[in-house]
């Protein structure tokens, strides 16, 4: 691990977050005033929803995945007193989550026998057009993603329909860019957009989101968890709405490709791909500043060691071998970005789906009201982020040169 000690100088906080972060200082350690005791979240879970007590096992052992993932936050997390606040708030939701969930699920048994069929998902580099492609994709009448206010509030409980859990989620969602106002630039986050599987996940108490918050050397996540937990969710978000395709999103598919084709085997999978040369650095930097919003000093991986470009490669070997189902698809950021309507019809021609019109002119309007830089530019440069172009350039060219990536630098 490189331990970046200068983060202070790429990005500043808002003077209200220093002031909250300084009075944890001020105990003696945030842990001090923004405690995350395991048994007392669950009986204020539990007390928040009336009384409700069974968390599920439809993803199996919940609570010792919650333990553990506390566990290690706490040893080696070290999560200021904002960060502590974001993530006690995370937990509780998950949990709180968890119980509502059990009881729809034991109020319409119906909701376990939902069928997924032929979800379209998005995985690739992080940065190589993953979100706008997921919200492009999103737009199909005949699709649906899952909305960021509908699965951070996905069942609806006393005083709260789905306006209010809409409110709810906004405030939360914005919350990301008012401790890091750079984060806008990187990653919009709304509670109308389309939201990736690492927030869909959060309360399986494993998975994308809880490694990416906080530096967690000791802490694995459980996948097939995840993955049972992510089909529970569609499934009751599905449950007694007209059938839709889902569209679905996240870089992390890379990691176990053969985990979600056994959870969804008529899945189609869209592999997006650009220049290594933006998307290792600024999969970098956007980990550095999820991990500022919650930390002072934040560590990650040893850059240039393409580790990601090199399982791109290790997949596209796979798939020439035939070892994966003939059901992923390629998406091009320079293609993508040319002409993004023409972009997407092909793909619905490579999987053999109906591009409808209506799609079309969504698209146009869509790219028409969000301008590119609405929200300022993400810079960065490799050097920056501890990378050497030229041997980055180098190590990613059997990659770069089997899928003819167009090189940006």
């Amino acid at each position: 691990m490189v331990q970046i000690k200068n983060l202070a100088d790429h990005y500043s906080r808002p003077d209200w977050a220093r002031h909250i972060n300084a009075m944890g200082d001020a105990l003696g350690g945030a842990a001090n005033l923004i405690p995350m005791d395991p048994g007392e979240l669950v009986q204020t879970a539990i007390a928040s929803t009336g009384g409700l007590d069974d968390f599920g096992d439809f993803d199996g052992d919940w609570k010792t995945r919650f333990l553990s993932l506390i566990a290690e936050l706490e040893a080696t997390g070290n999560l200021n007193a904002l960060g502590r606040l974001m993530t006690r708030q995370e937990l509780l939701r998950g949990l709180r989550t968890r119980l509502l969930l059990t009881r729809a699920r034991k109020q319409n048994p119906a909701i376990s026998e939902e069928k997924i069929e032929s979800p379209l998902v998005i995985t690739g580099p992080p940065r190589s057009g993953t979100s706008i492609l997921f919200e492009l994709l999103a737009l199909d009448p005949n699709a649906r993603a899952p909305l960021a206010w509908e699965v951070l509030h996905p069942v609806a409980w006393e005083g709260a329909d789905a306006s209010a859990r809409q409110r709810m989620a906004e405030c939360e969602q914005e919350f990301w860019s008012d401790v890091q106002p750079e984060f806008a630039a990187i990653h919009e986050l709304r509670s109308d957009l389309p939201v990736e599987c690492v927030t869909l996940t959060l309360p399986s108490f494993t998975g994308g989101h809880w490694g990416m918050i906080a530096n967690m050397p000791n802490w694995e996540a459980d996948y097939p968890a995840t993955m049972e937990y992510h089909r529970a969710l569609l499934q009751a978000l599905q449950f007694g709405r007209p059938k839709q395709n889902w569209v679905l999103k996240t870089p992390l598919y890379l990691i176990f490709i053969d985990l979600l084709f056994a959870t969804y085997p008529d899945a189609w999978v869209i592999h997006t791909h650009r220049d290594p040369l933006k998307t290792e650095p600024s999969s970098l930097s956007t980990l550095a500043t999820v991990r500022w919003e919650r930390c002072n000093q934040v560590e990650l991986p040893e850059a240039g060691g393409a580790g990601l470009g090199l399982m791109m490669i290790a997949l596209a070997q796979r798939r020439a071998a035939g070892e994966l189902p003939d059901r992923i698809v390629d998406s091009h950021f320079a293609d993508l970005m040319a002409d993004p309507v023409a972009a997407v019809e092909r793909l619905y021609d490579q999987i053999k789906r109906p591009f409808l019109p209506e799609h079309g002119d969504s698209i146009r309007r869509y790219i028409q009201q969000k301008p590119k830089g609405k929200f300022g530019t993400h810079k960065y440069t490799p050097e920056e982020w501890g990378f050497d172009s030229v041997s980055l350039r180098e190590q990613m060219r059997p990659y770069t040169d089997h899928y003819g990536i167009a090189l940006e630098t």
